[in-house]
């Protein structure tokens, strides 16, 4: 049983104008403008994986990912509220589509869709 996606650019694309090379350093920008698909970021404390993460949103957003086919997962509620508001702080067009949260909150808000 295969699915077959189509992704489309989202309208508000557009409005995002961020200079990534200015903003990061060369293995952020490396993750951040990885070709769209899963991505895992593993690296020691303080070593810019959240800053990485939200600018990878912001990157998928202006290249047309619609905000509902991004998930964002890390391992405390205190990482994951602040992984969500670094997002919203970040970019001007509306993400609220965007799912993120714990690894427990994420299967616990799909275990209680379907």
């Amino acid at each position: 049983m295969s699915r077959e996606y189509t992704l489309q650019r989202a309208p508000h694309a557009s409005t995002i104008n961020i200079d990534y090379a200015a903003e990061l350093n060369e293995q952020q920008l490396a993750a951040v403008t990885a070709p769209p698909g899963p991505l895992l970021v593993i690296a020691g404390a303080g070593s810019g994986k959240t800053r990485t993460l939200t600018y990878r949103v912001a990157y998928l957003l202006e290249n047309g990912i619609d905000p509902r086919n991004i998930l964002l997962l890390t391992f405390t509620n205190k990482a994951a509220r602040q992984m969500l508001d670094r997002v919203a702080n970040l970019l001007p067009v509306d993400a609220s589509g965007l799912w993120g949260g714990t690894f427990h909150s994420i299967g616990n808000r799909m275990l209680r869709r379907h």
